[in-house]
């Protein structure tokens, strides 16, 4: 009688048959409504489960427990496309940090020179980027390190955009803080709003309006508004921080935990 190594249905068995049930629709039921004839993805896991010892019969016994565990227990559905959707922002954010961790010269908040970077995608006619502001100030408060790149994204009222151009304009003048503070305890964005902050941040207007009409500060939104296109933001506020994407007026503990993550990485 010949002997046989033992086989192991272990981690890397379980997370294929996993993958044939769950697939990248989100159920089993999507996998089973497949067409019959294999797709080259079962053919690369038919080889490495043949490489790996694991028959057939063996794999549909493996989907056959994995498909009734995760009908006893759907609650892990969502938590494994949570993670899937964590690591899909990471894999897009990876290429992208450096720009988007790069300001436009003078937009930033917090300390210019911290070593843990949150990048805000923002619109002043935002609502929930107005709530968003208080807690900001709580972050940059708690943490001396923390580097606010701020990228302007008028996406949600036409005056978004001119609020926009002179945000970029108070940066240029080193008043950007002030400015961002002013315009968002203000009015909503409108002709009288704008000049409103800008006169409260003490910028010279003339030099303001003249820079806010540049083509490069159009051009920056521009390339904000492809950034968010790539990382499928379509609203704001929309928050970077690590490798995490962050949608939405969040309470600042759950920044402060990703800040925090962020910091040990």
């Amino acid at each position: 009688m010949t002997d046989t190594p033992p086989r192991r249905f272990g981690l890397f068995a379980v997370t294929a048959a996993v993958f044939a049930l769950v697939g990248a629709g989100g159920g089993w039921w999507y996998a089973n409504q497949r067409p019959a004839e294999p797709a080259v993805g079962d053919a690369q896991l038919e080889a490495s489960l043949a490489s790996a010892g694991i028959s057939g019969k063996e794999r549909a016994a493996i989907e056959g427990l994995v498909r009734n565990y995760i009908l006893e227990h759907p609650e892990i559905l969502p938590e494994a496309m949570e993670g899937l959707q964590a690591r899909e922002a990471e894999a897009r954010i990876a290429p992208m940090r450096g720009a988007l961790e790069t300001p436009f010269p003078g937009a930033v908040l917090g300390n210019p020179n911290g070593n843990v970077t949150l990048v805000e995608f923002t619109d002043f006619a935002c609502g929930y980027c107005r709530q968003s502001v208080k807690a900001l100030e709580t972050l940059v408060a708690k943490n001396p390190d923390l580097r606010v790149v701020v990228r302007e994204l008028p996406i949600i009222a036409p005056e978004s955009a001119p609020a926009a151009r002179m945000a970029l304009a108070a940066a240029a003048q080193g008043k950007y803080p002030a400015y961002h503070k002013a315009m968002f305890e203000g009015a909503r964005p409108s002709d009288a709003s704008i000049a409103a902050a800008a006169g409260v941040a003490g910028l010279d207007l003339a030099v303001a309006n003249a820079f806010a009409a540049r083509p490069d500060v159009e051009d920056e939104l521009k390339r904000n508004l492809e950034m968010a296109r790539q990382l499928g933001i379509n609203g704001t506020p929309a928050w970077i921080i690590g490798g995490r994407i962050v949608h939405g007026a969040v309470p600042p503990e759950e920044l402060q935990s990703a800040i925090d993550q962020a910091r040990k990485g």
